[in-house]
């Protein structure tokens, strides 16, 4: 198993919930529900701990985010005008590794960070290797030509397991995909709740 893989599912372990919503995650072999509290646990997380909690579930979502891109995040957000956690949702999703992702152009987070890191991606016909780079709207994201038949990408379009959320154009003929809007927190289709609310109230308490 490699150490990607294996630090994917040591956080679906650590949460007791499957994050991705992967068939493989190894929660969904437990006998007992995934949920907050899981079964190891005794007694009440503290107010910082649920706070920690819904930090390191929504960070760890996104890939291998470290904690100064994700502060860093977080502070741009909160300048922004209107609610900060729903800001911060849009922000994220907004990253180029994720908008990859939700076109359906990789299996996982963790491949759109590597496909994006090893210029495989185009925007607006450019190619772009930083997974953090933020996409505007109507922004063209493109598989490059050469990258098209590779079998991480036949595999994740044809595969049923998720499907492509409203705000991204997808083209999966043409491996191209637009970001139709920002979207808020109720438009992700996290497999898992996130309480960017809570990420907010750890950051500024």
């Amino acid at each position: 198993m490699s150490n990607r893989v294996s630090s994917k599912y040591k956080l679906d372990r650590r949460m007791g919930e499957n994050i991705w919503g992967r068939p493989k995650s190894p929660v969904n072999r437990r006998e007992y529900g995934p949920g907050q509290h899981g079964q190891r646990r005794k007694g009440k997380l503290s107010d910082f701990g649920t706070q920690l909690r819904a930090k390191q579930k929504l960070k760890g979502y996104y890939g291998s985010i470290s904690e100064k891109q994700f502060l860093a995040t977080y502070k741009e957000a909160s300048r922004l005008k209107g609610n900060t956690a729903e800001n911060l949702i849009g922000l994220l999703e907004r990253r180029l590794d994720a908008v990859v992702y939700r076109a359906k152009f990789v299996p996982t987070v963790f491949a759109a960070r590597q496909f994006v890191n090893h210029g495989h991606v185009l925007v607006n016909g450019k190619k772009v290797n930083i997974p953090s780079y933020r996409v505007q709207i109507d922004d063209v994201i493109e598989v490059r030509q050469k990258s098209r038949e590779m079998g991480l990408v036949l595999e994740a379009i044809q595969s049923p397991e998720r499907d492509v959320p409203d705000y991204i154009d997808a083209d999966h003929k043409k491996l191209s995909a637009k970001l139709v809007r920002i979207p808020l927190l109720a438009d992700v289709p996290y497999p898992v709740m996130m309480e960017p609310n809570l990420v907010i109230e750890f950051y500024s308490s």
